[in-house]
């Protein structure tokens, strides 16, 4: 074990990138100093949704801060500033809306004020209009927590005159400041967003007759490459960490829409040199079995051989931890804490059938790459351990959740999982995370039309609510009676954003930019265009669309051997006529 966290430290400092310093530091600061890996874009409002000023005229000239600048300030007296005064008793207030999901800070570029000392501010970042006009949440559940904690977005701070500032790292869309120095004018040249992020093409596409589905799964993509930071977060605002469960959809995101990406080897690297064994990943056993299954669809897409064998003894190390608390009746004694997701918290016996039947996907995953690995005696280990645990199949107890897992797993026949709970109620009772898995189940079960309807009922639900990128957690049932996100929340009317979240996500603490919701861009590209990889690194791929009523659909996927291109037409006769643009080397079948 010692040896494998060497090594990962090896790998993790050849992944570093260091800077190229002016000569001026001289060889005391090599090896101290590293790159900024990601990309800063500059983005000014689309709109002023609000300030505190109707009569326009202690805020004025607003329309300037829709411009881009240059991010230099000056001294002239050109109408180019928006000038803010405050009084004794009126702050000087106004809402600014990006128009997206962003993740970065905000840079200021201040002109003169009526002050020669600082001016102090409030800025209030927020993924909503009710986020951005909030006060900080703090909450009791377990050890107690806050809207504040993991990303700064409420900050009191002193701004400069005729200069600039740069302010908070976090997720957001709108921007609230507020002059709170009494009888002061600051004017303000600029207010840009900086989008800090990946510059990485979308190789993977996806374009059909119906506009709604498209958006949907461009939303699921930009979720997913806005938490491709440094390492693989799963949200933007909160749990900017690589949590392991929630890495799977991204992992499936990723390989449908960017191919491969140094974040998804960098990421598990770093997983490994947290939590080494025989810890469980992210203290969670069921995390570790989300390990097994992503270094499988890893290894599918990409055919990496080197990086599937440097976590060889990890593999085979976690899979001898799991087969030896797995007894001959079929018990296990894993971990006393069983987690799928939050929502399937309270239903303790769905969870415990659901959590086995994740034990039973990880094994038959761990077992396909000990058979890669050469590790005969770790595959007989999986071998008898998924024949133990299915010996003592536990029932679903009417969680979706629970249902999509035994019929991934093969312990549930699909068409069964769906008749009795999956299909029940449409997109009621679905879940961000175990979405992709309960529309899998859909599909095995040949229900194509129903899991469509339910994409545009779930993910376009949170479209409809002025979602840009796709959230922590969401019910059908919100909508009712609530105000977009995007809007100030009329009297009477639920806020979509602070009414509701349960759990460590109560009301604004409830990420809206979480990757794990993104899975249903990959279930778009497998189910609607129909690709499938049926072998190591692409070599082979399935095409077969299933376009329900959708009159043609077209999209491209990338493989290691170059991008494929696929159009599907549905003719009069209802038949498909699909052409497919491969690079060599690919073998199709249909």
């Amino acid at each position: 074990m010692k040896l494998l966290f060497s090594f990962l430290c090896v790998v993790l400092m050849q992944t570093t990138c260091f800077a190229q310093l002016p000569p001026v530091f001289g060889p005391d600061y090599e090896g101290k100093a590293r790159k900024d890996e990601l990309t800063r874009v500059f983005i000014a409002p689309q709109r002023i949704m609000w300030t505190s000023d109707p009569s326009g005229e202690r805020i004025t000239n607003t329309e300037v801060l829709l411009k881009i600048g240059n991010s230099q300030s000056e001294m002239s007296r050109r109408k180019i500033f928006c000038s803010m005064k405050s009084t004794d008793t009126d702050t000087a207030s106004i809402l600014l809306d990006y128009g997206k999901e962003l993740h970065g800070g905000l840079q200021l570029v201040m002109g003169g004020s009526s002050r020669r000392e600082p001016s102090l501010v409030r800025i209030r970042f927020g993924e909503s209009v009710g986020e951005a006009n909030s006060q900080t949440y703090n909450s009791d559940w377990l050890m107690g927590f806050s809207t504040d904690d993991h990303a700064k977005r409420d900050i009191i701070m002193e701004i400069p005159r005729t200069g600039l500032i740069e302010i908070g790292n976090t997720g957001f869309r709108f921007v609230r400041i507020d002059l709170l120095q009494p009888n002061a004018t600051i004017n303000l040249k600029e207010v840009s967003a900086i989008l800090r992020y990946r510059d990485i093409p979308y190789l993977g596409s996806f374009n059909s007759s119906n506009k709604r589905l498209n958006k949907i799964w461009m939303t699921g993509a930009y979720t997913t490459h806005l938490n491709m930071q440094e390492y693989l977060w799963d949200g933007i605002k909160r749990d900017r960490l690589v949590w392991l469960g929630d890495f799977h959809p991204e992992l499936k995101t990723i390989t449908k829409v960017f191919g491969n990406d140094e974040v998804v080897p960098r990421s598990l690297d770093l997983a490994c040199e947290q939590y080494p064994l025989p810890n469980w990943m992210n203290g969670m056993s069921s995390y570790s079995m989300w390990y097994l299954i992503i270094h499988h669809d890893w290894y599918m897409q990409n055919g990496d051989l080197d990086f599937l064998r440097r976590h060889r003894d990890y593999i085979v190390g976690l899979i001898d931890l799991i087969t030896s608390k797995i007894e001959a009746d079929g018990t296990e004694t894993l971990s006393p804490f069983r987690f799928l997701d939050w929502p399937s918290t309270p239903n303790k016996e769905g969870v415990e059938a659901g959590y086995r039947a994740l034990l039973v996907w990880a094994l038959k995953d761990a077992r396909k790459l000990c058979e890669v690995l050469d590790a005969p005696e770790a595959a007989q280990q999986c071998d008898s351990s998924i024949k133990r645990l299915n010996s003592k199949v536990m029932g679903h107890n009417d969680l979706k959740q629970a249902a999509a897992l035994m019929a991934v797993a093969g312990i549930l026949d699909p068409a069964t999982a769906c008749e009795d709970v999956i299909a029940v109620d449409g997109a009621k009772r679905f879940s961000t995370f175990y979405g992709l898995y309960m529309l899998d189940a859909l599909s095995m079960a040949g229900l194509y039309d129903q899991a469509l309807e339910i994409v545009s009922d779930y993910w376009g639900g949170m479209l409809d609510m002025g979602a840009t990128t796709f959230w922590e957690d969401f019910n059908i049932e919100w909508k009712e009676n609530s105000a977009r996100l995007d809007e100030f929340t009329p009297e009477g009317m639920n806020d979509i954003h602070g009414s509701f979240g349960a759990y460590c996500y109560p009301s604004y603490r409830h990420s809206l930019c979480h990757g794990w919701s993104s899975g249903v861009t990959t279930w778009l590209t497998e189910n609607v265009l129909g690709i499938k990889v049926m072998e190591p690194g692409c070599k082979t791929l399935k095409i077969e669309p299933h376009l329900g009523d959708l009159d043609w659909a077209e999209g491209s996927f990338p493989t290691p051997l170059g991008v494929v291109n696929v159009k599907h037409t549905k003719q009069t006769n209802g038949e498909i006529d699909t052409k497919i643009d491969a690079p060599d080397g690919i073998k199709i079948v249909r």
